[in-house]
């Protein structure tokens, strides 16, 4: 019997029922069957040894491909597995995922790992490596499988083959002599997985996610598929411990946080004239793009937000409380069996509609476009908490566009050269975009999906750029753009969105007059972005390592003196710097004037001006830029009209030239 191959470039050529990968790419080519590691077929990524049965559609898949990446991250867990057990054979091995950048795999012994044993286990694994053994797959009977496992006292795995749906084959892959439980698929030999990797880290994980579970010691590592690859990711990674925006926020006291208010941040007062400057500066920008500013309510009741769709997807994730009754002085308020429920809002949408629904909108009124600088609530796990990037309580940039459906294209790209000059403005010129598509638990008819992801990706093209396809990653109620900006060291953010919704509309019942008089929904366009604002100012400390840009630099200046004698003209040069608007800060304190520098050096300040004798004779400033070693001397009023024109915001320096 013979089967039908399709390659890549259309060609079908038939092959003996049964031939494997391998056979097919050695002879093809030998140069490429050195290069090649699996295969995809019929879109399914595949040890290169499986034997073929059907027609299919084949694509090799080479060491150097971004697909393969994955499949060295897998086998570099398994090698590591191997080392580990190789090193201390009555350690268990469990569960080892691949994972965003790397892997880590979850081991059974009486003792965590050690930093001195994590250099140990990388050096047998490079003499794995070296071996070049084979990656075999195997399908065993299951109770042999338990039996086995049994034996060597890896109780663990024996747990895992009876998780294991009986309709499913047990997959067994070796490698030389060592085997591990595994799905696959897996490159043909150690020697593919390379050297490019290091073991970053130990933690320590209860078994299945229960901590009625034994704890485990969970091993940490990133591989790469090649040597640059493994030393850009370090640096990245040394880069962003630098940057880390908690470290540095305390260094710069801009904010904190504490228990009694998990995940809701205390704004300092430097911290705080981030926010107000960013919140300042969207908001103009929002107000000249035709976005009317609205307020609404923080408590709204449940029955809102079932009708909406949010309480039945959303729930677990809203801070829920009763409409209390109040009862007599001093009591506490009753709470009857059947009290309606309020909500925190987790979003702004479901009451933007409500602010649509007063009065009669006609085709005329489209588009609307409301905007609130909304503060909302979710219910994150502790767990999940990490500083200003997962909070409970965040702010949003958020807007919603009412309009028609001919109408998607035009908003669509003026909302993208929006974000565009924004994220210019903000220092950010590589964005990617994502079109989101449906995802399996969803509102709404598969039509309505199906004209919404048509109208959003046609709207797309018109504005000229390149997008990827993110399938089944749409919010439930529509698809959405992501527009993820790269920041100074390389990592990548998902900050803007813009959702095409056709669901809520309908749900809440909004509707305009038609030019022919007849009722019609609305499209809305739920859009922001900066997004949250915490997350956005988070982010922007760690690609500016806390050197904000001048406009958005908490303290401008610090006006600091080298002897008691210019105090008088320091405190003079503060009064005239705030009164051109300039942020400025006075430092006469009986400290050296190198104390002072490294001091105001830490908080990131971007202006020293220096004030001795000399500089009150001359009216001049000795002034000292963050990150320069030198001091340049400028005549006081010069130097005030430098700044008085360099601090400015982008949109309003714009305006001003």
């Amino acid at each position: 019997m013979t089967i039908k191959v399709t390659f890549l470039d259309g060609a079908v050529r038939d092959y003996a029922s049964g031939t494997t990968g391998t056979t097919i790419v050695e002879g093809i080519s030998k140069s490429l069957a050195k290069k090649t590691v699996a295969m995809r077929w019929n879109g399914v990524l595949s040890d290169l040894s499986d034997a073929l049965h059907a027609d299919g559609r084949i694509e090799f898949v080479l060491r150097e491909d971004s697909a393969a990446l994955e499949l060295i991250r897998h086998d570099t867990a398994h090698v590591l597995a191997e080392a580990v057990q190789e090193l201390w054979p009555t350690t268990q091995v469990t569960i080892g995922p691949v994972i965003e950048n790397g892997f880590f795999y979850d081991f059974h012994r009486e003792a965590p790992f050690t930093e001195d044993e994590l250099r140990e286990i990388e050096k047998k694994m490079e003499e794995i490596v070296d071996r070049g053994a084979p990656f075999t797959k195997e399908v065993w009977d299951r109770e042999e499988t338990k039996r086995v496992f049994a034996d060597k006292g890896e109780h663990f795995k024996v747990e895992l083959v009876d998780a294991i749906p009986a309709d499913q084959q047990i997959k067994i892959y070796r490698q030389g002599d060592w085997f591990d439980l595994c799905r696959g698929p897996h490159m043909r030999t150690t020697k593919d997985v390379g050297k490019a990797f290091k073991l970053t880290k130990v933690a320590g994980a209860y078994w299945r996610g229960d901590s009625n579970n034994p704890v485990l010691s969970r091993i940490y590592g990133t591989a790469w598929a090649t040597k640059q690859q493994l030393d850009d990711h370090l640096h990245m990674i040394e880069e962003a411990e630098k940057r880390d925006h908690r470290k540095i926020g305390q260094e710069m006291d801009l904010y904190h946080f504490q228990p009694e208010a998990q995940g809701s941040v205390f704004w300092h007062p430097k911290g705080f004239t981030i926010y107000n400057q960013m919140e300042a500066y969207i908001r103009r920008r929002l107000t000249k793009a035709g976005y009317k500013e609205i307020k609404t309510p923080q408590l709204l009741d449940n029955k809102l937000w079932e009708k909406s769709g949010h309480w039945g997807k959303f729930r677990e994730n809203m801070f829920v409380v009763p409409d209390e009754t109040p009862s007599t002085e001093g009591d506490q308020p009753e709470i009857s069996a059947d009290a309606n429920l309020l909500a925190l809002k987790p979003m702004n949408c479901p009451a933007h509609v409500q602010v649509f629904n007063q009065g009669i909108k006609s085709y005329r009124d489209l588009p609307l476009r409301l905007a609130e600088f909304g503060c909302c609530h979710r219910n994150e796990a502790h767990g999940a908490l990490h500083g200003l990037m997962r909070v409970r309580q965040m702010t949003q940039d958020d807007a919603h566009i009412f309009c028609r459906i001919d109408q998607i294209q035009a908003e669509t790209e003026k909302f993208c050269a929006l974000l565009d000059s924004v994220y210019e403005d903000m220092g950010f010129t590589e964005v990617k975009v994502l079109l989101a598509t449906r995802p399996e638990t969803r509102a709404g008819e598969d039509s309505v999906w199906d004209l919404a992801e048509k109208s959003l990706g046609d709207a797309l093209k018109a504005t000229g750029r390149d997008f990827e396809i993110a399938e089944g990653e749409g919010a439930f109620y529509g698809p959405k753009l992501e527009f993820h900006l790269k920041d100074a060291i390389g990592r990548s953010w998902q900050c803007g969105t813009l959702q095409l919704d056709f669901v809520m509309p309908e749900r809440l019942e909004a509707s305009y007059v038609a030019e022919d008089g007849s009722r019609q929904r609305p499209v809305m366009l739920h859009r922001a972005i900066l997004g949250s604002l915490e997350r956005f100012i988070g982010m922007m400390i760690e690609s500016y390592a806390g050197r904000m840009p001048l406009w958005l630099a908490p303290v401008q200046v610090v006006v600091a003196t080298i002897v008691s004698d210019a105090d008088d003209y320091a405190r003079s040069v503060v009064d005239q710097l705030r009164a051109q608007g300039i942020r400025a800060e006075l430092d006469i304190r009986n400290e050296s004037i190198n104390y002072k520098v490294r001091e105001h050096s830490v908080g990131r300040v971007p202006f020293i001006f220096v004030a001795g004798r000399r500089e009150a004779d001359e009216q001049t400033v000795s002034i000292r830029q963050l990150g320069s070693q030198g001091q340049t001397v400028k005549p006081l009023a010069e130097a005030i009209a430098t700044l008085s024109a360099d601090i400015l915001a982008p949109d309003l320096r714009r305006k001003a030239d």
